[in-house]
């Protein structure tokens, strides 16, 4: 489901950091502090009002060689670009500035949402200085705290009239969605043309979102699959294309629109923080992954090789065991077929219903195999598992202590899960409810 896009800009020093985690508050994804996954503070989920949007601090991406006036282009920019509401934050004690007045000329080009919010008022008597800012041309300024949380309550509830509404996918349920994602140079459009080249009849191609990935639907072996794909966005300058946590940025709107996130990997280059990132991500938002190794046919033939570097792959996403990796060569468009086999069988995976009966006596033949640990007062016992959703696959557990339910048992529950149904490439939630 698509969800609205908040970026926050502004001059080094206006507190937007502060207000970006104001805005976020303390949810935060158990992804954060997983080893082998990679996060930073550029891109966050929030809520307001049963509303959820996903905001982006454009102060996370920053060019230390660029000119300061560079840096401040590239910030709109992004925020132009993929935002539906900008919050332009500016300092409140100071006054307005040549920067400020800057950055509002920028601001003028965009027909995005924007919302002028002047900080650290952190005193009410000086609530009527703000309207010196009112002369940017971007409306009337709200006055927040960022420090003290004055005034975030106000800014939230403007940011949420001025989102679009969640619109429902408008794919159909026979499609099997997937986006191609990576870094630069690691093969994505290649790819992408390998698998449209191969038996198939292209349907249509889709205009993209305001994010610009180009949707293009095709069938191949009677399945009707729509690919997301990035690989063709326009370059839009060296200043903010060079950064990696805007290549990065760029990928986040066809992770959220898919259901299976192909990862691209350069089988030269390896793993880096950058495919963490994205991998991150993916998994925050429980889409179904597959990991492609391109380039294979850049390696140096062995009988280990493949093996040895599956193990590197495996080393590096720690928890992604699940994900199967495929290994091909765009170029010579070799075991292109590999890909189309993952596809089929993680996607069968991600929306797969277990029988309540079967999936019982599982939970119940785990526990006689390996009883969870024991706490003071007992150890913990699931009594009864029942299957709520899927894509991805969500089971309700009801036991004696839900907080006496260690992580690694846990695992360990997923793993069985995992074993006994072929859940390949798709996450599993489990929820823990205390039975009654």
């Amino acid at each position: 489901m698509p969800i609205g896009i908040v970026a926050i800009i502004g001059s080094p020093n206006v507190g937007k950091s502060t207000i970006f985690n104001r805005i976020i508050g303390t949810r935060r994804s158990i992804i954060d502090d997983q080893p082998g996954i990679t996060r930073d503070r550029l891109y966050a989920s929030a809520s307001w009002l049963t509303k959820e949007f996903r905001v982006i601090d454009t102060g996370g991406i920053e060019i230390a060689s660029r000119p300061f006036q560079e840096q401040i282009r590239a910030q709109a920019q992004i925020a132009m670009e993929e935002a539906d509401v900008i919050v332009y934050v500016v300092d409140g004690q100071v006054g307005v500035t040549n920067d400020d007045r800057e950055i509002a000329k920028l601001l003028y080009k965009s027909n995005r949402h924007i919302i002028l919010v002047a900080n650290k008022i952190d005193d009410i008597t000086k609530i009527a200085d703000i309207y010196e800012f009112t002369s940017l041309g971007l409306g009337e300024p709200i006055a927040v705290s960022g420090a003290h949380g004055i005034g975030i309550g106000d800014l939230l509830d403007r940011i949420v009239k001025l989102l679009p509404d969640n619109q429902a996918s408008k794919f159909d349920e026979n499609e099997i969605v997937f986006s191609i994602i990576g870094r630069p140079n690691v093969g994505k459009s290649s790819l992408s043309n390998a698998i449209l080249g191969q038996n198939r009849v292209i349907v249509s191609d889709i205009e993209g979102t305001t994010r610009d990935a180009i949707d293009t639907k095709f069938v191949r072996d009677d399945k009707n699959y729509v690919v997301i794909d990035t690989a063709g966005l326009k370059k839009r300058g060296r200043i903010y294309e060079a950064v990696d946590k805007y290549a990065a940025l760029r990928a986040l709107a066809a992770i959220e629109r898919s259901e299976i996130v192909m990862l691209i990997i350069d089988a030269e280059q390896g793993i880096t923080e950058q495919d963490k990132h994205v991998v991150g991500y993916a998994m925050e938002l429980d889409k179904a992954i597959i990991l492609v190794v391109n380039k294979w046919d850049l390696v140096p033939r062995s009988q280990t090789a493949m093996s040895e570097f599956t193990k590197k792959v495996r080393k590096e996403f720690k928890f992604l065991e699940y994900a199967p990796i495929v290994f091909v060569s765009a170029k010579d468009k070799s075991r292109i077929d590999s890909i189309f086999k993952a596809l089929d069988m993680v996607n069968e995976a991600y929306g797969r219903r277990i029988q309540t009966s079967v999936l019982n006596e599982i939970i119940q033949d785990a526990q006689v195999m390996n009883p969870a640990p024991f706490f003071e007062g007992g150890r913990l016992k699931i009594f009864f598992a029942n299957q709520v959703d899927v894509r991805p696959p969500t089971f309700v557990l009801f036991v004696n202590q839900p907080k006496h339910a260690h992580f690694s048992y846990m695992r360990y529950i997923e793993n069985r899960l995992r074993e006994s149904f072929s859940f390949d490439g798709t996450p599993i939630k489990i929820v823990l409810r205390a039975r009654k």
